[in-house]
């Protein structure tokens, strides 16, 4: 009984930690091009969680689902998931607030230890064959 209550208290503070601030993307050697909304819910136009906006779905050029595209191959050097990745997305809140960078790459300083991120780059695999599950998941 007492790790049902430890669970869903888990739960909560996750789902509040994710939504305390609007998280988003920005890739690009610059960082100025927008990639996206870290932690909207799958109807904005905007979350990498909607399978059909240009950031969620997994053709769009913008998206970090493309395993095909400059912000989503496991070989680009723009690219969260490159191990070798000299440009990943930088996380940003509505403010312009840094929150590190969203990557794989263990020797790029500034690398997002926010556990949304961390989450991300650990199963970003099986994200990207489930987005919705895995918002579910990590959301609610």
């Amino acid at each position: 009984m007492n790790l049902k209550k430890v669970l869903i208290v888990f739960s909560f503070l996750t789902g509040c930690i994710f939504h305390t601030q609007t998280l988003h993307l920005y890739g690009g050697a610059d960082q100025d091009q927008y990639l996206g909304c870290l932690n909207c819910d799958t109807f904005d136009k905007n979350s990498i969680w909607n399978k059909y906006s240009d950031y969620g779905n997994v053709f769009g050029s913008k998206s970090i689902w493309n395993t095909y595209g400059n912000y989503g191959s496991s070989y680009s050097t723009y690219s969260p998931w490159s191990s070798y990745a000299s440009y990943p997305p930088a996380i940003l809140d509505e403010n312009g607030n840094f929150y590190g960078f969203l990557t794989l790459n263990p020797y790029k300083s500034e690398r997002s230890e926010l556990e949304l991120a961390m989450i991300l780059c650990k199963h970003h695999e099986e994200i990207k064959n489930d987005i919705g599950g895995w918002y579910e998941r990590l959301f609610h």
